[in-house]
């Protein structure tokens, strides 16, 4: 049976680029997403796969505590293990407004879906991966590596202020929080936590600001001067879940051409 992933928002942009490398790395893999199931897609990464069996699609959100059991039993249902939540899914304001003129409307939909969300989805993943290995304690000799990964999918606004946005920021600072929190606590259960903090990314959520990133791409906003793809996340996330850095956990993975760089 090949490891498995769950995968938020796993049906576009930075998740659907991580669905698809996951797929090549020989994962099965489950998606949680609100959209209608995309055929397409689906058509697409079962191709990759090779086996469409390996393809699985949940349509709920994360933002509803009530899915997140349903999303991972479907995959325990179909495959009898986990291996690795990415929390990928995430979205910035419907409008950008000021500080001093934002409404706790958004404030409370980007924080539910980008924060919240995961925060809980992680208990969940967590307690399932441990009723499904049982006692640690009791195994005959430590597993080689992890017992299981969870990957966040922050952002450079963890860190960079974005005033007309700040519902966003405080998302993705606090996402950067629950990745060190879920850390140490899950540690002891043979689970790491990391962390993947992308920067200016080209998808869908950043196609409406593309010139002002341009610009400022030439301005040497970053030493990579280039505008991220979802592969280069999904390349952090692969290597991340690939078992090869045991001893490391609660660690942060900048995927931002250095823009993270203090820079004089």
């Amino acid at each position: 049976m090949p490891r498995v992933a769950l995968v938020t928002g796993g049906n576009r942009g930075i998740g659907l680029g991580i669905s698809r490398r996951l797929l090549a790395d020989g994962y099965a893999v489950s998606i949680l997403a609100t959209r209608e199931e995309p055929t397409e897609v689906l058509d697409e990464l079962r191709s990759l796969a090779g086996d469409s069996s390996l393809v699985r699609y949940v349509r709920g959100s994360v933002a509803d505590l009530d899915d997140h059991a349903r999303y991972v039993d479907d995959a325990v249902g179909a495959w009898g293990r986990l291996d690795l939540l990415v929390n990928n899914a995430g979205v910035a304001p419907s409008t950008r407004a000021d500080l001093l003129e934002a409404d706790p409307e958004s404030f409370d939909r980007v924080l539910g879906i980008n924060l919240r969300g995961p925060y809980f989805l992680t208990q969940t993943f967590a307690n399932r991966v441990i009723a499904l290995r049982g006692d640690l304690d009791a195994l005959p000799e430590p597993p080689d590596g992890p017992v299981a990964t969870v990957v966040n999918v922050s952002s450079i606004s963890a860190t960079s202020v974005s005033t007309n946005r700040g519902e966003y920021c405080v998302s993705k600072a606090g996402v950067g929080m629950a990745t060190q929190l879920f850390a140490v606590r899950l540690a002891p259960e043979g689970i790491v936590v990391y962390e993947v903090r992308p920067g200016v990314i080209a998808t869908d959520m950043t196609s409406g600001v593309q010139q002002k990133y341009d610009d400022m791409f030439a301005g040497g906003m970053a030493p990579i001067a280039r505008w991220g793809r979802p592969a280069d996340v999904a390349g952090a996330v692969s290597t991340l879940a690939a078992g090869q850095t045991p001893y490391s956990t609660g660690e942060v993975f900048h995927v931002d051409g250095g823009m993270h760089i203090p820079r004089l």
